[in-house]
């Protein structure tokens, strides 16, 4: 199973000569993993940030295209592995058949302090539906 966003290139993701400036993409890729929080898993960072968090562990980007001012982007976000406390993300984003970027993280379910914490029952049950969702190319 997939998560679909649907981005348009703003002025504000631009460099002078009108493509995305590469690090809004990592803006980008946050504002895809808050809709998908809020709108799959039903715990918006709203709530989340009240006494938790989920900071980015690692990521890892290929920019495969350039992306202009006027744009539109599809990006796809993946759940393709749970952990106790992380779990990891592969993004897909295309405009029309092109491709513009790939990458994948690990976010880790953090509690106020900073220590790692295990994700609630109602998250992991929805998460692991959307792990199980994933083809392992077979």
């Amino acid at each position: 199973m997939a998560y679909r966003y649907r981005q348009e290139v703003k002025f504000r993701h631009c460099d002078p000569a009108g493509i995305v400036f590469y690090p809004r993409y990592f803006e980008m890729i946050n504002d895809t993993t808050e809709a998908f929080f809020a709108e799959v898993l039903h715990y918006p960072f709203s709530e989340m940030h009240r006494n938790a968090g989920i900071p980015t562990a690692r990521i890892e980007t290929e920019f495969l295209a350039p992306s202009r001012l006027g744009d539109v982007l599809q990006i796809v976000l993946s759940a393709t592995r749970l952990g106790r406390s992380s779990l990891d993300l592969a993004f897909e984003a295309t405009c029309g058949a092109e491709r513009r970027f790939t990458a994948r993280s690990t976010i880790v379910h953090i509690d106020a302090s900073g220590r790692s914490q295990p994700w609630g029952d109602a998250v992991r049950a929805i998460l692991t539906e959307e792990v199980k969702g994933v083809s392992d190319g077979t």
